[in-house]
């Protein structure tokens, strides 16, 4: 039988309980409602590379229709303006609402200071190295990250920034180092930041959030590229369409936000019975709803 003294005492555990149980619920609402939009977002066009050539007005007509606000070029026989010149391409992607934040380009040094010309002219931001290639050793990838920064000083005359893109193998131990940690030490601040691939950071068997911790304000570009679910590890040609994949974008990308990351720019490379377009397409409506 309960006396009233047991009574009481178990009506004030339940009160307490359900009191709690609500602050938990108003702390959890809380973090919730803390959560952004991510904002605006880019597109890679390397990932329309088999259309763009044929109509390039007419495929960035169709990249500024599905949601994309801004675009990172790559360097294709027509150069990264695709034909138009550095001042008719701004043109046309102002005609569009769109800006180009960067490009992907050969960033050798004869011909990198035109180049960062041009790009400051119409008020891009970074030029960027997208490949190195696996160095033989260490202090091969240190002489890299010396042209970096001869690169970065070069873009910096022009008042602009110069980045390099990773791929996995920077990201896998050689001689007890990683790739990644040694051109991150060896480059200036000042000259070079990097674009994170998280894709390849990912297929790499790295975690991107741990990098991006590690090194705060380093990243400030990266691509956000989807890795297959249950990929086999060593399959490198794994990307699908963004949301569809293994990697948790909000947490992957509220990190890196403040970590320092300012652009986030959509990269594909495999369409899985699909077009290029219209994995763009996807990937876009994918993004517009995140919360970071």
């Amino acid at each position: 039988m309960t006396n009233r003294r047991d009574f009481v005492r178990q009506g004030g555990m339940m009160i307490t309980g359900l009191a709690l149980g609500s602050s938990l619920k108003s702390v959890a609402g809380s973090l919730a409602s803390t959560k952004k939009p991510l904002g605006k977002f880019g597109l890679q066009l390397y990932t329309l590379r088999d259309d763009l050539p044929g109509d390039p007005k007419g495929i960035l007509k169709q990249v500024a229709a599905m949601g994309y606000k801004q675009v990172e070029s790559f360097e294709g026989k027509d150069g990264m303006f695709w034909g138009m010149g550095n001042k008719g391409f701004k043109k046309y992607l102002d005609q569009l609402g769109l800006t180009i934040v960067s490009s992907h380009c050969d960033v050798n040094p004869a011909s990198l200071d035109k180049k960062a010309a041009e790009a400051a002219e119409i008020g891009m931001k970074y030029l960027i190295s997208p490949w190195i290639g696996p160095q033989k050793t260490i202090d091969d990838y240190k002489m890299r990250a010396d042209e970096f920064n001869k690169a970065g000083e070069i873009c910096r005359k022009h008042g602009i920034r110069f980045a390099y893109h990773n791929h996995g193998y920077t990201f896998v131990k050689q001689d007890g180092q990683y790739p990644i940690d040694v051109l991150l030490a060896a480059s200036d601040p000042k000259l070079v930041d990097f674009e994170m691939d998280i894709y390849w950071v990912a297929t790499a068997g790295a975690d991107p959030e741990v990098w991006l911790k590690k090194y705060p304000n380093r990243f400030r570009l990266c691509h956000v590229k989807d890795r297959m679910k249950g990929a086999d590890p060593k399959d490198e040609d794994a990307s699908v369409d963004v949301g569809k994949g293994s990697l948790d974008w909000s947490k992957i990308l509220g990190t890196a936000s403040a970590q320092g990351m300012q652009y986030y720019i959509v990269e594909q490379e495999k369409y899985e019975g699909s077009s290029p377009i219209k994995s763009a397409t996807v990937d876009a409506q994918y993004l517009k709803k995140l919360t970071i």
